[in-house]
Formats: structure tokens, C-alpha cells, sequence
């Protein structure tokens, strides 16, 4: 392309709009359904019941270490897909661009989200482009949409969770909210702390397939695992205790975090989840999250007991703590 930046022209639906989609987005993303520059994609679905879920990303900054606002995109639709039992097969993406917004960052966006939708094995069959004036945003957004098939033997859902189930989780807290903080704030703790984004569809695959005993999952994303854990503690019922020395939080995230006054059981992730497991499953779900590279961290971190929607922590000290959802974000435009 003859021009290095996003111009307004490139929204008005004309030839820049075209050479936009021919020259970047279809060379990214070739499946036959984008292909065609129809109004409406045409699609084969296996059968099943059909999930569909829908999502925004405004992160700030959009590149950050591990990841970037494409691949997030990617990454949180198909993780929400995932978690509700489905296979995710498509993705819709339309991005809202500010004028003067380097092509070179746009192609990387792309490129990043093509990459992702290899590894997640899923599709981009539509999308849309729209571009506004210089300031009336920060640089890029994107909006996805997934479809995916749940297939019929498997159901998940609140009604499933008794007193006894154990929860279990794929891996440390907080990665993601951390790496998103400490480069706002200019602090790279020597290069090594990193977002934990990726798409979980073939570890939640693997664990479905082996443990019919999965009741219910949950990605740990805006909030982290204590207020997840208090949202399904409300819609049961039930009471859920976690265990503070079993929740895996790697050294690095635990002093960042200490240092910065933050807990990171109310972290963004955006490459765990948890899962809510019969008892006598629970050990084997854990050996199959482990055995999966997004899994090495796997534990059990907590159970399910009767009660009346309450969230309690057992503390390193032996004492327990009544927990609650987040109350006002610490770090805003997270995902």
C-alpha cells in the first residue's frame, strides 16, 4: 500500500476500503466464506447445540509481552466458547481504527490474529472496518463474535454443582493483569513477566473428552478467580472455599504484586479457567490438565460446600476469609 498510516479514507467504503480488505485482511485470513465479500457468510454446522458469544477488546497499551490486541481477540471469544462445553468453529471481527494509525501495527494485529485462529483451529468468515477521526480513539479496537457447537453429551451448567465438587484450575493467577500494569507503569521486573494468553479449546477439549465428572467452567478473566468464584457462588447457592496455598501464583507474580499493593486472586487472566469437578473425578481431571502444556500448573484449589452464596479463603495461616467480587477495577481496559 502507497500510504503508511490509516487514512479516513479507508473507512468510506470505497478503493482504499477495498484495497484494505483485498491487500490485507484476505491475505491473512483465507478461508472461502471471508473469500466470497458477500453481506453474510454462509455456514456448515455439525450437529449440536449452538453457542454463540460476543466480546469487545480496548486493552491499552495493544502490544504487550505475550501477546497483543489480536491475539486477545482471538483468545477471549474462543476461551468463552470453550468453557460453556462448545467446539469453537467461527469467528466474526470487525475493528474500529483511529486515523493515523500505522498500517505496519494494523498488519501485525492481523497477523497475530491469523496465527491464533491456526493454533485455536478456527475461522474469521465476516468482519467489518470502520475508521474515525484522529483522537476519537486509542489507535485500535475490536469487537469478535464465535460460533461453536456443544455436543450433545456434554452438559454444563449451575444446576450440576453440588456440595463435595472440587474446583480446580489450569495454572497461576494473575499473569495477564500483571503484564498489562507493569508496562503501563514502565516496570519490566527484568523482562520476565508476561501475559498468559492463549486460546484453552484443546485443553478443555482433552478434559472433556476424559472426565464426564466436569460440571462446570468459568474463564478467569476481568476479576480473577475470587470474583468468578463468588459469581457462581450467587447463581447456586452454594458456598465456595479455596485454598490459599494450593492457588498456583508464581513467585514472580506474587512479589509484583505484593509490591504494587494488588491481590492476584482478582488478576485478569486470559489463559486460565476453572473447572468445577465431581470428588471422585477430581483426580484424574487434574493428571489431564497436566498433561497438556497449558495445564503443567494445574491444582486443586478448593470444594463446593452448602451454604448460601458465599466465597471463603482459607489463609497460609489457617484462618478464613469471607472474599467478594471486585469492587471498581484496579487496572481499567485490561481485555
Amino acid at each position: 500500500m502507497a500510504q503508511d498510516v490509516i487514512l479516513l479514507a479507508h473507512g468510506d467504503g470505497g478503493a482504499l476500503t477495498y484495497r484494505l480488505v483485498k491487500d490485507l485482511f484476505l491475505r491473512y485470513f483465507p478461508g472461502q466464506a471471508l473469500q466470497a465479500l458477500t453481506d453474510a457468510a454462509a455456514l456448515d454446522l455439525p450437529a449440536g447445540r449452538l453457542a454463540v458469544s460476543t466480546d469487545a477488546f480496548v486493552v491499552s497499551p495493544p502490544f504487550f509481552p505475550g501477546g497483543d490486541i489480536g491475539k486477545l481477540a482471538v483468545c477471549g471469544t474462543v476461551n468463552d466458547l470453550a468453557v460453556s462445553g462448545a467446539r469453537p468453529l467461527y469467528l466474526t471481527a470487525s475493528f474500529l481504527l483511529e486515523e493515523g494509525l500505522s498500517l505496519a501495527d494494523l498488519e501485525r494485529v492481523v497477523a497475530s490474529m491469523a496465527a491464533t485462529c491456526r493454533e485455536a483451529g478456527v475461522e474469521i468468515v465476516a468482519g467489518d472496518t470502520k475508521v474515525v477521526e484522529r483522537g476519537k480513539l486509542d489507535r485500535i479496537f475490536i469487537s469478535t463474535t464465535g460460533v461453536g457447537i456443544i455436543p450433545p453429551e456434554v452438559d454444563l451448567g449451575y444446576h450440576r454443582v453440588a456440595p463435595g465438587d472440587r474446583i480446580l484450575v489450569n495454572g497461576g493467577m494473575g499473569e495477564h493483569g500483571l503484564a498489562i500494569l507493569a508496562l503501563r507503569s514502565g516496570l519490566d521486573f527484568a523482562g520476565q513477566l508476561k501475559s498468559d494468553c492463549a486460546p484453552l479449546n484443546g485443553i478443555i477439549a482433552d478434559l472433556l473428552a476424559a472426565v464426564p465428572g466436569v460440571k462446570l467452567m468459568r474463564d478467569l478473566t476481568r476479576g480473577g478467580l475470587v470474583t468468578a468464584a463468588k459469581e457462581i457462588a450467587l447463581a447456586t447457592g452454594k458456598d465456595l472455599l479455596l485454598e490459599e496455598e494450593a492457588i498456583p501464583v508464581s513467585g514472580l507474580v506474587r512479589g509484583a504484586a505484593d509490591l504494587l499493593g494488588l491481590d492476584p486472586l482478582y488478576l485478569a487472566n486470559e489463559g486460565k479457567f476453572m473447572a468445577i469437578v465431581a470428588p471422585e473425578e477430581a483426580e484424574k481431571a487434574l493428571a489431564v490438565l497436566r498433561q497438556h502444556p497449558l495445564g503443567k500448573e494445574a491444582a486443586i484449589v478448593g470444594e463446593v460446600r452448602e451454604g448460601k452464596g458465599n466465597v471463603y479463603l482459607r489463609t497460609a495461616f489457617g484462618g478464613t476469609k469471607l472474599m467478594d467480587m471486585l469492587a471498581g477495577a484496579p487496572l481499567p481496559r485490561i481485555c
